[in-house]
C-alpha cells in the first residue's frame, strides 16, 4: 500500500481502535507515518522500541499483602493514568518483529484485550506496530500465530509521488529530489545482501541532511556509507551537473532567449532547481521558459513548484499554462 494511502487507511483503523501493524523493508518511513497520522488527528502519540525492551519493562510484580499485583510501567497510557486526557492516542511499538516470544506474548494480550496485568487501557487509544519482514534480514523473528491473528498487516509499497510530496514539505534538499525524480528506481533500492542501500530513510537523513555540511571532496564518501556505492557514484555525478546549470535567476530574467538544454540529467536538475525558485511574482516568466522545454519536463518542473506552494496553482499564469498542455496533463 502507497504511503498516501496507507496514512487515510490508518485513521479509518484508529478511529475505531483496530490494531494495525505496518511491515516492510527498512527505510521506507513506516514510523514516520504513524507519527503524521498521530499528529494530524490530534491525538497523544507514545514510541517504544520493543526489541530494547524486557518483560519486566511491561510491570514488575510486587507482593501487596496476602495478594500479588503488577506495578505498572509509566509510558502505558493506563485509564486513570497522567496519558487519559481525553484525547485519545497511538501506543507505536517500533520493530516490533525484532522482538522475542515472550514479549510478543504480553503484546498479544494488549491489542486484543488492551489490558496490560488486568489495566484496562485509556479510552480512545490504538496500538499501532512497524516491524521489517523475516526476508528483509534486519533481525526479524517469526511473528506468533496468535499475536499476527489479533491485527490488521499491511504492506508499506514506497512511492515517487508521495515520497516526493513527504521530502517537499520537510524541506529536503532540491538537489536529491531532482535527482530521484530522474533516477526513480534508487528511491528505495533495498537489498539485504548489501552494507548499504538507498532507502527514503538513508536520502533523507544520510545525503540531504549532510548535502553542504561536509567538504565537496568528503561527499562521495559520507554518500556512499549511506546509500551505497552505486548510488552514491551517481548523485555525485549529478552534483556537477546540478552545481553547472545556468543561473536559474539568470534564466527567469530572460526566459525567452536563455538556452534549454537537451541532455535529459540536466533537464531533471534545471526542473528542480526552477521549482524552488517559483513564485507569485515569477510565474509568468517561469511558465514562457518551461513552454520551451519538452513537454514531459515542463510539466515535471510545474508539478514540483505547486507541490512546494500550492498558491501558484491559483494563478492566471498557471491557467494559460495548463491550457497549452492539457494533452499532456490528462
Amino acid at each position: 500500500m502507497r504511503p498516501n494511502t496507507l496514512k487515510s487507511t490508518l485513521m479509518s483503523l484508529v478511529a475505531i481502535k483496530r490494531t494495525v501493524c505496518i511491515e516492510g523493508p527498512p527505510g521506507g518511513g513506516k514510523t514516520t507515518i504513524v507519527q503524521d497520522v498521530a499528529t494530524d488527528m490530534g491525538l497523544n502519540y507514545i514510541e517504544m522500541h520493543l526489541p530494547t525492551m524486557l518483560v519486566e519493562d511491561f510491570g514488575i510484580p510486587v507482593i501487596d499483602g496476602p495478594s500479588l499485583r503488577y506495578k505498572i510501567p509509566d509510558w502505558y497510557p493506563a485509564k486513570g493514568s497522567r496519558h487519559d486526557d481525553g484525547r485519545g492516542g497511538v501506543l507505536c511499538f517500533d520493530d516490533r518483529n525484532q522482538a522475542g516470544s515472550d514479549i510478543q506474548k504480553v503484546l498479544a494480550n494488549i491489542c486484543q484485550a488492551r489490558t496490560l496485568h488486568g489495566v484496562p487501557m485509556a479510552d480512545g487509544w490504538s496500538v499501532i506496530s512497524t516491524g521489517n519482514r523475516m526476508a528483509d534480514r534486519a533481525g526479524a523473528n517469526r511473528v506468533l500465530s496468535h499475536l499476527r491473528n489479533r491485527e490488521t498487516v499491511i504492506e508499506l509499497e514506497t512511492h515517487l509521488d508521495d515520497s516526493t510530496q513527504w521530502m517537499i514539505d520537510n524541506n529536503v534538499k532540491p538537489e536529491v529530489i531532482a535527482f530521484l525524480r530522474f533516477r526513480t528506481g534508487l528511491l528505495h533500492d533495498f537489498d539485504p545482501q548489501r552494507e548499504s542501500n538507498p532507502t527514503p530513510r538513508s536520502w533523507v537523513e544520510g545525503v540531504s541532511a549532510i548535502l553542504g555540511a561536509v567538504p565537496s571532496e568528503a561527499e562521495y564518501e559520507c554518500f556512499k556509507g549511506a546509500v551505497g556505492e552505486g548510488a552514491a557514484a551517481e548523485f555525485v555525478g549529478f552534483l556537477r551537473i546540478f552545481r553547472k546549470l545556468p543561473n536559474p535567476d539568470a534564466i527567469l530574467i530572460n526566459p525567452d532567449s536563455a538556452d534549454v538544454p537537451s541532455d535529459p540529467a540536466t533537464l531533471y536538475a534545471l526542473s528542480g532547481s526552477l521549482a524552488e525558485r517559483a513564485s507569485e511574482g515569477n510565474m509568468d516568466r517561469l511558465c514562457t521558459y518551461i513552454g520551451r522545454m519538452p513537454p514531459e519536463f515542463s510539466v515535471l518542473t510545474m508539478s514540483y513548484a505547486c507541490r512546494k506552494k500550492p498558491i501558484l496553482a491559483s494563478t492566471q499564469a498557471f491557467t494559460q499554462w495548463a491550457v497549452k498542455h492539457q494533452d499532456v496533463l490528462f
